[in-house]
């Protein structure tokens, strides 16, 4: 063959691919032909993705020029998935100081493309009485459209896809409520539009012309109010009729607090949710259709969006969530695996029993852990420790599994975040709750010189400051309840499961 006619597929970078989109993204752009990299603050997060080892992963951050410059390098399409939903006060100048970084590498990389998914705005509102978030997302678009680099900006409302932080705040509400006392916003008009129908606008920007610089909205066939959108919903899971009374009283501060308490999404990040529910945001155009052409049965309409949604949710197929995108810690926070403990202080509480049952068994009951299936010692204190999380803006238990079965590294677990796993020996959770500091639960399977089942279980935490230092003394009373009880009823769970059935594949 001519080595003229030997074409490499298009390199895509993904940022965010540690995220809801950014994680369904790069298995549609391998089946679309295309190579992938993806750019992550944390590698290891992506370890466990089935796609991961047909991907190029490097370490890097948006904000870091040097490790944005590496990851472009012999790129053709670049993608920019990350914004500072649910970051501090200076989120703002964080997501405009990292949209210049990556414009400006990419021009100077020779990057043919940048793809970027920001969100729709409302016509009639000048941009300075947007929200915070959405008046981010606009300059960012703004920055990368303004790179010199021929760019895509897609914008789109509410995302309607199983695991999206839109989706479970809808489908939260609804279920949990029959009686709903709402904010005004409910009568606002939408236009939501379901996660396949996002992807294969992102999949086939990257072979746009390249005279193509541009905004395009994006959204489903259908136009509705939130309203609308939460009783065809409950007409769909098959609810009965909602009762919905909305007043006008409740501002974005206290919907949002509304929301964290209902439903699992917390209030840091419902407040930028609910604050773009306060002006209508419907397409202005469709012409995305001429780059992407529409294929049959698409874009999805919202009825079927929210089925497509619930079918994977009741079949625990949800590949990404939401909060997939939150870090556990700053890269530079110590580990408990630090040889000497570089972090200073650190308390724990300690336990091991031996186990009459196979290292599979409890293995199975210690990767099953959190969720439906509870943590296994005094359900009150952890439903309690959960609410006083909500009540002061963490995530509390409402977050669940992503799997009810199976973990990977950087699932949100309830209020924990899986650290590290090795399958069959070790899984390792870092805390989210608000604490005075830095907290780990750590769980293995061993084998003792007998070949006997043994359970070792470990809980950590670095105090920051004499706070932290009172938080830690104040809760170890409650250690042997919790912890010790803990450790009982995760071996009792491993002995009284049931013995395999012939044929059955251990896990490894």
């Amino acid at each position: 063959m001519d080595q003229d006619e030997v074409r490499e597929e298009p390199l895509c970078l993904v940022t965010g691919a540690t995220g809801y989109i950014g994680g369904r993204l790069v298995p549609e752009l391998l089946e679309a032909g295309h190579r992938v990299r993806c750019l992550a603050r944390s590698p290891d997060r992506l370890r466990d993705h089935p796609w991961a080892p047909d991907t190029e992963v490097v370490r890097g951050d948006v904000t870091d020029a040097a490790s944005v410059r590496g990851a472009l390098d012999g790129v053709d399409v670049a993608y920019y998935l990350v914004h500072a939903l649910g970051s501090g006060k200076d989120f703002e100048e964080t997501d405009r100081r990292a949209a210049r970084t990556f414009a400006e590498q990419a021009r100077a990389a020779g990057v043919r493309r940048i793809v970027y998914l920001g969100g729709l705005t409302p016509a009639d509102v000048p941009e300075q009485e947007l929200s915070p978030h959405l008046r981010s997302r606009a300059e960012v678009g703004r920055i990368l459209l303004d790179s010199g680099v021929p760019t895509c900006v897609l914008r789109a409302a509410v995302i309607i896809g199983s695991g999206s932080a839109s989706f479970e705040m809808l489908r939260y509400l609804t279920e949990r409520l029959p009686v709903m006392v709402t904010p005004g916003w409910v009568h606002t008009r939408i236009q939501p539009v379901a996660v396949r129908d996002v992807l294969r606008a992102l999949v086939g920007s990257a072979r746009m012309p390249a005279d193509v610089n541009r905004t395009f909205d994006i959204g489903g066939p259908d136009v509705l109010t939130y309203r609308e959108m939460m009783v065809h919903y409950a007409e769909i899971a098959g609810l009965p009729r909602r009762v919905i009374l909305p007043v006008p009283v409740l501002t974005p501060g206290l919907s949002s607090l509304w929301v964290g308490l209902v439903t699992p999404v917390p209030s840091s990040i419902a407040r930028p949710l609910t604050e773009s529910l306060r002006h209508e945001v419907v397409c202005r155009e469709h012409d995305i259709a001429r780059y992407v052409p529409d294929r049959p049965g698409h874009p999805i309409g919202f009825d079927e969006a929210v089925r497509l949604a619930l079918r994977r949710v009741r079949e625990a197929r949800v590949t990404t969530r939401w909060s997939s995108a939150s870090v556990p810690g700053a890269p530079s926070d110590p580990l408990p695996t630090d040889p000497d403990w570089a972090g200073g202080s650190l308390y724990g509480d300690h336990r091991e029993r031996r186990v009459d049952s196979s290292p599979e068994e409890l293995w199975r009951v210690i990767e099953g852990i959190g969720g439906e299936n509870g943590w296994y010692s005094f359900p009150l204190a952890w439903a309690v420790r959960g609410w006083l999380d909500r009540l002061v803006g963490g995530v509390g238990l409402r977050r669940g599994r992503r799997d009810a079965s199976r973990l990977r590294v950087g699932d949100s677990l309830d209020f924990w975040r899986v650290e590290a796993i090795e399958p069959g020996r070790l899984l390792r959770l870092r805390a989210e709750m608000r604490l005075p500091g830095l907290a780990w639960l750590e769980m293995r399977v061993l084998t003792d010189a007998d070949g006997r089942t043994r359970y070792r279980q470990r809980a950590l935490f670095h105090p920051h400051g004499l706070l932290g230092q009172a938080y830690w003394w104040s809760v170890s009373p409650f250690h042997a309840i919790v912890f010790g009880g803990m450790a009982r009823n995760i071996a009792r769970a491993a002995e009284s499961a049931p013995a395999p059935a012939p044929g059955r594949t251990p896990l490894p």
